[in-house]
């Protein structure tokens, strides 16, 4: 695995409606790579590899936003406070540090009301992201030279191999961009059976947003979504709650929240998994979305839509972990489903 290029993705920022420095960043990669580049009025980047013909299109998206804040009020002792841009754990936020984004990047830490000064019934109560703020540790004077309301917040942690497995702020969904990162790198000069776009969508932990828009824009007949999903194989959990388990290879998503993937398309990759020996896993995950029910509901004419994820622990927190053997294997799945697409009866049976 190309660790360096994993690392510098998932730590760059960019939650949703400002992933312009991702996006810059992936251009940098693939801009040698593929026959064509280009961005569209929403911010989606979409790279283009030409197939043995166009009369067909396959889209394959991963989401280039992550989890963050967004500054909506200072106070006169110059703490800041904000709203979620996508959903929060609460309890993860206590005194970690946060990188506010202003006219420089100034490193705060989250805070709230000291567990000594609690009463024994707030002690009790789950913490709302309302009761944090985010101290600076300077006075409003200083903060306001560098942070205007508008200004966006990150989570501050850099990515380290733990054992098997990498973690870092973001895995969801960097992890699916160095995947298709990747996967276009292995498929430049293959023989790709139709026009393929890969597509960094924007926008995705606020509402699906830019997927809607590029599958609009592209009509693929075939979609692949690339995200992240739920590893709750931890102590406590039940077997039927664990969702996935690290270490057992790409999950091939049958169903989540929005969407419902294209028998045709689960069987197929299943198919192509057995083939090829690539270990995976099934996926219902019964709380949460990803691009899959963009793509597979704004296509003009329908898509044969599927998705794979990447088994996470600890997801949207300060922290996440996955394990590079998932990861390969994600690689692995979509190159043989993309290059083997036209040899499939796609026919409903």
């Amino acid at each position: 695995m190309n660790i360096a290029l994993l690392k510098e993705v998932c730590e760059t920022p960019g939650v949703p409606g400002h992933e312009q420095k991702v996006r810059e960043l992936i251009t940098r990669e693939l801009k040698e790579v593929v026959d064509q580049i280009y961005t569209d009025n929403m911010g989606n980047l979409i790279a283009v590899l030409k197939g043995k013909t166009s009369d067909k299109k396959v889209m394959a998206a991963a989401h280039m936003d992550e989890i963050g804040f967004i500054v909506h009020y200072i106070d006169d002792n110059g703490f800041l406070r904000f709203h979620p841009l996508g959903g929060f754990d609460p309890k993860t936020l206590t005194s970690q540090r946060v990188v506010v984004h202003g006219k420089k990047d100034l490193v705060g830490v989250m805070g709230t009301k000291p567990i000594h000064l609690m009463t024994p019934e707030e002690r009790t109560k789950q913490l709302q992201l309302s009761d944090y703020f985010i101290d600076l540790g300077m006075k409003k004077e200083e903060v306001v030279k560098w942070v205007e309301v508008g200004n966006v917040v990150t989570r501050e942690r850099e990515l380290i191999e733990i054992g098997d497995c990498v973690n870092c702020k973001s895995i969801d969904n960097r992890v699916a961009v160095y995947i298709l990162i990747e996967l276009m790198r292995e498929l430049k000069g293959k023989s790709i059976p139709y026009d393929f776009y890969g597509v960094f969508t924007v926008q995705e932990e606020v509402g699906i947003r830019g997927a809607m828009v590029a599958a609009h824009h592209i009509n693929a007949e075939f979609s692949f979504c690339i995200d992240t999903t739920i590893a709750f194989d931890v102590p406590g959990a039940k077997p039927e709650e664990q969702v996935t388990r690290l270490g057992e290879g790409v999950a091939i998503k049958i169903m989540d929240s929005s969407a419902i993937c294209d028998y045709r398309m689960v069987r197929y990759m299943k198919e192509q998994a057995a083939k090829y020996q690539i270990k995976w896993q099934p996926e219902i995950l019964p709380a949460g979305g990803t691009d899959t029910s963009g793509m597979q509901r704004m296509s003009t004419y329908g898509t044969i839509a599927g998705a794979v994820s990447v088994p996470t622990r600890h997801i949207h927190s300060v922290i996440e972990t996955a394990h590079k053997g998932d990861i390969q294997c994600n690689i692995d799945l979509l190159k043989a489903c993309i290059l083997n697409l036209e040899q499939y009866n796609w026919n409903f049976n």
